[in-house]
């Protein structure tokens, strides 16, 4: 079978768009950067779904065979979606869903599938360039297409699709999506990069996607099949003006009340009003009536802010609305917060654990340990709804991951903070932005638990409003303004720079002079908040909280690892029994020593130290004699270390037989000479004597 195929160059680096070779009966391309492939499918079902919203769903696995590896766990096959699939599907979704025409009901399936992965070139981005190359050969009505990048930042220097060394090293980790004309979706993560510096990285994003879009128009004109006409329903624009003109001062009315519930509930009130009015006048048009009162809300809330300055909340564009923080609201948790922007509240909280309360995750490159966590939690009394919690939705993914990115750049390592750290936010309140309400509590509960981080971080969420040349730049949104504006951005930093960006964009022709103002905006919005959270605590607290444990450290010899293990683990947990201690040893010999009992800490490390000592030159210890030869004896000054005693160094005088002055098993002080390359020690008792006992070590435990 032959493949149909196209290049395209970024850099120096090719990337592959095929089809016509495998999963045929849909509409199918295979994406190759590398030894990286994706394949990415495309179904659609041939009649629409009587649904209010389209119904798209994306899905993306990561299969193990891609990288020669077997699943860990019990059942070795890939189960229920891993955290990082879901995360990619949103990044599929996205920026491929508002390119769909309004009203489009047909079902939509985007399934991606990891083929082969050579743990260098990340599959995500691929993925978007997937979805968009399917979709484009398929009959699908859809407005693309888009291409997605990676792009890192090493010494100055931007890098298209950077490998995952480079992404290690890398102080940029930006995914985008463009369209031949504009940015469609951002998401980043940066080491608090300045916004110059970000605006620029996403102007070289968008220069080196033209090359994968081309490759997807070239793929498309050669294999592409006819696209359906579709046409939405026809609308009336007179009756539909004379409908929104009727019902247009009562929502203006409404809109006028401040409060989230009472303004929907009274425009909720003055549609419904208008709607029996119109019915009795018209009842055979209901759908068009009420579609026409559907678009009020939005027609005057964009009207009013973009050329009357007026908000929905009466606010300035700049203006963020009334905090409230407080620090440590509770005393049992190890640090906690609550944050409180306008209606959208959040209660963060931390607890420090051991690094065996680390997560490790079963990943395609092997093994993963993460020792610092987030978890995002939206429950439906947040926005005063009753419905069923059915676990963990991506969106509450998507937000934690996005608060954990943001707060992950200021963490300490492991080698400074030896702790496993978990936050939790919990929303309580929800008008716009809980996801920055997280970063902005969890950063709060960080510092009252004591976790020496590098710098305070928060976050805010920004809109966009454009019509024309018009637009006007909106801080801190609020939902309805995220849900009727055209572009909507979360951006989190310090107050030296950017530490997490997520933007989606629903207009084309985002000028970079937008993208700087909207950025300077942002900056002056996060200082702002930074402002408010410094009055109430402006660095981590001096200790942990007491009902935290105490974790110390201490490295030894990667050969001393098996001392202090001891055979089948049975010294670490004689260890653990008499100090009640919890322990554990890295393959680096980092040792981490945890205990809420500080002599028991003491206790440990010196046994510890007992089992890793090595003989020190010149230094005097209190040994045992474990065997006596006519040349001299062998003495154990540290546990399984011996050196030999000569005869010649037993006493100042000539000593004839070693057993007229030292027997088996006889205590001794002895100084070490010397110990050789081969780790051989030599002993002398004759040059202790008279040593202050101050100065004798004993080690042996």
């Amino acid at each position: 079978m032959e493949a149909i195929r196209e290049v395209a160059k970024v850099g120096d680096k090719e990337i592959i768009i095929e089809t016509g070779k495998l999963a045929k009966q849909a509409n199918t391309v295979i994406v190759t950067l590398g030894e990286t492939s994706v394949l990415v499918a495309v179904t659609l079902s041939t009649q629409p779904k009587a649904l209010p919203f389209m119904p798209l769903t994306v899905e993306f696995r990561e299969t193990n065979y891609a990288a020669g590896k077997i699943p860990g766990g019990y059942f070795k096959r890939e189960g229920r979606p891993t955290e990082k699939e879901i995360l990619t599907c949103r990044l599929i979704d996205r920026p491929i869903r508002p390119l769909f025409p309004k009203g489009f009901r047909n079902e939509i399936q985007v399934v991606t599938a990891v083929h082969s992965h050579d743990k260098q070139n990340e599959p995500d981005v691929l993925a978007i360039s997937g979805a968009s190359g399917a979709l484009s050969i398929s009959p699908a009505p859809w407005a693309g297409p888009i291409a997605g990048i990676r792009v890192g930042r090493i010494d100055g220097e931007f890098i298209a699709f950077p490998t995952w060394d480079q992404i290690e090293a890398s102080e940029l980790d930006l995914v985008v999506a463009c369209s031949r004309d504009a940015v469609v979706m951002v998401e980043a993560g940066a080491e608090e990069l300045d916004e110059s510096v970000m605006i620029d990285a996403l102007m070289f994003a968008k220069d080196n996607t033209l090359p994968i879009i081309e490759a997807i128009e070239r793929l498309k004109e050669r294999v592409g099949k006819e696209k359906w006409i579709f046409e939405g329903p026809k609308v009336d624009e007179d009756f539909r003006a004379m409908v929104i003109k009727a019902g247009e001062p009562a929502v203006a009315e409404a809109l006028k009340i401040k409060g989230k519930h009472e303004r929907h509930g009274a425009i909720h009130d003055a549609i419904e009003a208008t709607a029996q009015k119109l019915l009795a006048e018209h009842p055979e048009r209901e759908d068009e009536i009420r579609s026409g009162l559907g678009k009020i809300e939005s027609k005057l809330v964009r009207h009013r802010t973009l050329h009357e300055g007026i908000r929905v909340d009466g606010r300035k564009y700049t203006d963020i609305r009334d905090l409230y923080i407080e620090a440590h609201p509770y005393p049992r948790p190890h640090g906690s917060a609550l944050f409180q922007r306008g209606e959208t509240q959040a209660l963060a909280a931390v607890t420090l654990g051991t690094e065996r309360d680390g997560q490790r995750l079963d990943t395609i490159r092997g093994d993963v340990n993460r020792h610092f966590l987030l978890h995002y939690n939206f429950p439906p009394y947040s926005v005063g709804e009753a419905r069923p919690i059915r676990g963990t939705s991506r969106r509450e993914i998507g937000h934690g991951a996005l608060a954990e990115r943001a707060l992950r750049q200021v963490m300490p390592g492991l080698d400074e903070f030896p702790y496993t750290v978990r936050i939790v936010s919990d929303t309580l309140e929800s008008n716009g932005s809980s996801s920055m309400a997280a970063v902005c509590g969890g950063c709060l509960a960080l510092m009252d638990a004591g976790v020496p981080i590098k710098a305070p971080v928060a976050g805010i969420a920004m809109g966009l409003l454009s019509e024309g040349d018009k637009y006007c730049v909106l801080s801190d949104i609020l939902g309805d303004e995220d849900h009727m504006g055209d572009m909507d951005f979360k951006c989190t930093g310090t107050r030296k720079g950017i530490t997490a960006l997520q933007m989606d964009i629903k207009i084309a022709g985002l000028t970079r002079e937008i993208l700087e103002d909207a950025l300077a905006q942002a900056k002056a919005g996060r200082l702002h908040i930074l402002d408010a959270m410094e009055k109430v605590l402006a660095a981590p607290r001096d200790d942990i909280s007491q009902y935290a444990p105490r974790i110390e450290t201490m490295q030894i010899k990667v050969d001393q690892i098996r001392n202090v293990i001891g055979p089948g683990g049975k010294v670490i947990r004689g260890i653990q029994e008499q100090t009640g201690c919890q322990l554990n040893i890295d393959d680096a010999g980092l040792v981490t020593i945890a205990s809420n009992d500080m002599a028991a800490i003491a206790s440990a490390k010196s046994i510890i130290e007992g089992l890793t000592a090595e003989a020190e030159p010149g230094a005097y210890y209190s040994g045992v004699v474990r065997r006596v030869v006519d040349f001299g004896a062998f003495v154990e000054i540290l546990p399984g270390t011996d050196g030999l005693l000569h005869i010649s160094e037993l006493e100042p005088k000539r000593v004839e037989k070693v057993t007229d002055v030292l027997n088996e098993g006889d205590d001794v002080v002895v100084k070490v000479l010397s110990v050789d390359d081969n780790g051989r020690i030599r002993l002398s008792r004759k040059e202790a004597f008279g040593v202050d006992p101050g100065e004798v070590r004993n080690l042996r435990g």
